[in-house]
Formats: structure tokens, sequence, C-alpha cells
């Protein structure tokens, strides 16, 4: 009876990791870009940005990177986010890394407070369908500045709206900054980040296509704009 027992219980948990293993979702893709811009701002010329992650029942967690390709001053970039998703709503936390921080020698296992190129981000938002918002906050690692030289708890809130035209998915982005910080070189409220994307597949063979993309960003804060052309290498 014992070995029937046994048996049993390792039939249903060989079934229910075969069905956990189907639910788990990875992620393997990168984006060329021909220069890297982010909200608002421009981080880089040409670069290569590549995608790992996993999801499963709502969670997610994924690495994220940046390299230039054609300019070696270019920072390097890595991104840890782990998130959650139920319905609508969206919560996650963000760990960014850049060679452009506080410690000049650019070591990721440093995490002083004051000499780390670390920068934590909470972030909280909710689609509505034809509508969706987002707030972010930096917490902790090396943040921007106010005006009294503290610590600005930077924050950033956007609000997206996805709509289909001319056989594109397209999307119109409104960011804006809450108040002075240095960490996207505001003073006080601003409008730093207004754009346009737009994306599509490339046909090449009847099961191999290319999605590219196009966008325009203007910064009304800094009186920049952006043209941004890029494309996406996926595995499936």
């Amino acid at each position: 009876m014992k070995k029937y027992i046994i048996f049993a219980f390792a039939c249903l948990f060989g079934a229910t990791a075969t069905q956990a293993q189907d639910e788990v979702e990875t992620t393997v893709e990168a984006d060329v870009v021909s220069n890297y811009v982010w909200r608002g701002l421009e981080m880089g010329q040409a670069s290569l940005q590549p995608t790992l992650g996993v999801s499963y029942k709502g969670f997610s967690l994924s690495a994220w990177g940046s390299v230039g390709l054609t300019n070696a001053d270019d920072n390097r970039e890595i991104d840890l986010t782990l998130g959650y998703t139920t319905g609508g709503l969206n919560i996650g936390i963000t760990d960014y890394w850049m060679t452009d921080g506080l410690d000049p020698e650019n070591r990721y296992l440093r995490y002083n407070a004051h000499s780390t190129n670390h920068v934590f981000e909470a972030n909280i938002g909710y689609d509505f369908g034809p509508l969706s918002l987002q707030w972010y906050t930096n917490f902790a690692g090396a943040d921007g500045l106010t005006s009294k030289g503290k610590r600005a708890y930077s924050s950033y809130v956007e609000a997206n709206v996805p709509f289909k035209l001319g056989g594109c998915d397209w999307l119109a982005t409104l960011g804006a900054v809450p108040h002075t910080t240095t960490y996207y070189e505001t003073d006080g409220f601003c409008v730093n980040n207004i754009s346009l994307r737009a994306d599509r597949d490339i046909k090449i063979t009847d099961s191999f296509s290319i999605p590219v993309f196009g966008q325009i960003a203007v910064n009304p804060s800094s009186e920049h704009a952006y043209f941004v052309f890029g494309f996406k290498l996926k595995a499936f």
C-alpha cells in the first residue's frame, strides 16, 4: 500500500510540475535602436538592448540591458525588474544600474548609499483599456537632488493611449515630472515627454517577420526632439 501511495504522490507532483512548467513564459529578445531615448532624455546613440525574462501567474522577473554600438563612451546599463500584474493593476520594483553614477570604478556589487551606481524605483499603474496610467518613484540609491541638495525621491508619471491605424499599432505618450530633481534635469513640475510610436511587422517569408518601430519624441522641458527607429530580434 505504501508503494502505491508514494507512486500516487509522485504522479501528482509530476503532473503539477508539468502544468507549472507549461504556465511559465520565457522571453528572450533584443532591440536594436538608432538612439536610446528614455522618458524624454537621450541616454545614448545606436544601441543593442537585450531582454531576458520569465513570468508565472501574474508575477514576472526580467533583466534588460543596453550597450552602445557606435559610441564607446555610451553608458552600459543593466536593469532588473520584479513585477506583479492582476487585471489592469500592475506594481513593480526596478534596480537600475549604469556606468554613470557615484562610483567611478563602476562596480556592480557596490550598494553603499553614497557611492553606488544603482537606483531603485517603485512603480504602480492601471490599464483601463483605452488609457493606461503609470507612476514611478525612486526610493534608494543614486537618486537626484532637490534645489536644497536633499534626496528628491524623483518621480515620473505617464499616460499612454494605444490605437490602431494604417496596419500599425500606435502608442501616444504624455509624461511629466512633478517636482524639482537633478535626476530628470527638471526645475519644478514640467512635461518632459510627448511621443508617438508606431509598430509593425515586416514580412520576410511566410514563416518569418521582423517587428520594426518608429518613434518621434519631444521634451518640452529641454526643448529637444528625437526620431528613433528600431527593430526586434526574438526567440520563439
